[in-house]
């Protein structure tokens, strides 16, 4: 057991290193990247494609879609008309630093302000590894019950923002909206948290306005 922890503590470290490395990058090439993150049918493509349209016009925008398998997320994203790639994981539940770097050097992002990095669906592994991203950005929907902060607490100590969606669909549910703030603010002090709904655009132009901002910000400093 002893041998395991060495091991693991080894794969973290190297991995944190190469992700600051990789942030140092982007801040030469001024491109901000956004780790998104969540469980499978969250709605985070949907919730991308319904972001996108309020920020390329003004954007360079790449995204990065990651899964065990398929492409179907990329194509989706490209019918918005950015440019889009899909990552196969070869069956692993995350992207980490280097991985993220290989798909950022196939999209060439010293073209791109934004790069949005979808990550694999799961609420446990991709909060362990630091892909490299400026930002991250987590999605927690309606039916998927108001107590994943308690059962899931690192994921929601790492993001810098939760969008919790579908909440047109809140009535139908046993879902506590002011008991998941609470959970989640006890959690991290610090994290921004935005109400929205993919399917009807509630609170889409607030987390796109962030997003635009935070791009900005990272661009101009």
């Amino acid at each position: 057991m002893v041998r395991i922890l060495e091991i693991k503590e080894s794969v973290f470290e190297d991995n944190n290193r190469q992700a600051g490395l990789l942030r140092e990058r982007l801040k030469k090439e001024k491109t901000f990247l956004l780790n998104l993150m969540s469980s499978p049918g969250s709605g985070k493509t949907t919730t991308l494609k319904e972001t996108i349209p309020y920020l390329k016009e003004e954007l360079k925008i790449g995204v990065m879609e990651a899964d065990i398998d398929s492409a179907i997320d990329a194509e989706t994203i490209a019918k918005t008309g950015i440019t889009a790639i899909q990552l196969h994981t070869g069956g692993m539940c995350h992207l980490d630093a280097d991985m993220t770097r290989q798909g950022l050097e196939a999209l060439e992002t010293k073209n791109l302000d934004l790069v949005i990095l979808e990550n694999v669906g799961n609420l446990v592994c991709p909060a362990e590894f630091d892909t490299g991203a400026v930002k991250n950005a987590m999605i927690l929907s309606v039916p998927e019950g108001d107590d994943k902060p308690l059962k899931y607490p690192l994921m929601f100590s790492i993001a810098d923002v939760l969008l919790i969606n579908k909440i047109d669909v809140l009535k139908y549910f046993d879902f506590d909206l002011e008991a998941v703030k609470e959970r989640v603010l006890n959690l991290n002090p610090h994290i921004k948290i935005m109400p929205i709904s993919a399917k009807t655009g509630e609170g889409i132009e607030e987390w796109a306005q962030w997003l635009r901002s935070e791009t900005k910000k990272w661009i101009e400093e």
